[in-house]
């Protein structure tokens, strides 16, 4: 398979850092490190983001509720069970087990939501236009960008006419200690300084596409960007998040 060793790669480090800290590895914070996070506090992010996204994408005149959403990266569902509130069925995906181990545990919403394992560079287990909406959040960045780039074709292949991708990746590093570890260290390297200095038990690829080549990207695929709003998830990075319209 073209990506295999990649993928395999990015699973086997996925599965090492939601086997020791899950919650921390999702959203990363120095006061979360070794089990910090509070439960009810972790998923409430959750809300909180899904909340204020379908509300900015409303204004931009996007589908924000219909029949169906994909999650891409689900992890946990942080983000896969406030979806459920506006849509009927969500589907969640992940390439790590434990974190769909997580995820389908203690789920209120379990019975709108199905998780679903994918270790494939691409979405072939979903049919073309099968989706309202296509959500990822803090996700694409840790895939190399040339798989970024394979799996946002796939985001527009499976989205229904009409239908809605909001997608969030950085663009560059800043200029904090920090990102300039990660503009000058190659991904191997990268991944040394992470286990060797920070301490994470499993590399972290992190990875930007700049807002010109996305949107160019985007609209190849035919998506039609309505905004590209400033994030802040990383005080390292600088980062969009897209929100397209499917012609």
């Amino acid at each position: 398979m073209r990506y295999g060793r990649e993928l395999a790669a990015l699973g086997d480090a996925w599965s090492k850092l939601a086997e020791d800290d899950p919650l921390w590895a999702i959203c990363v914070s120095r006061a979360a490190r070794h089990g910090g996070w509070d439960v009810e506090a972790f998923y409430a992010t959750g809300v909180d983001e899904i909340e204020a996204t379908l509300a900015r994408a409303g204004r931009l005149g996007l589908r924000t509720s219909g029949q169906s959403a994909l999650d891409f990266g689900c992890a946990a569902g942080r983000l896969t069970r406030p979806l459920a509130t506006h849509f009927k069925h969500v589907t969640g995906v992940d390439i790590a087990p434990r974190m769909l181990d997580l995820a389908r545990q203690d789920n209120p919403v379990a019975d709108r939501c199905r998780f679903v394992l994918n270790n494939r560079p691409d979405l072939t287990l979903f049919g073309d236009a099968e989706f309202d909406l296509v959500y990822s959040s803090i996700v694409l960045q840790h895939l190399p960008p040339v798989l970024a780039r394979a799996y946002l074709a796939e985001f527009a292949r499976v989205l229904r006419p009409g239908g809605s991708l909001i997608v969030q990746l950085p663009t560059h590093p800043r200029g904090t200690p920090r990102g300039l570890v990660y503009r000058c260290l190659r991904t191997r390297l990268l991944g040394v300084f992470q286990q060797r200095v920070l301490g994470y038990p499993a590399p972290m690829q992190m990875h930007g596409i700049p807002e010109r080549d996305m949107r160019s990207l985007l609209a190849g695929y035919g998506l039609e960007v309505r905004a590209a709003d400033a994030t802040a998830y990383s005080p390292d990075w600088h980062e969009r998040r897209y929100f397209c319209r499917k012609a």
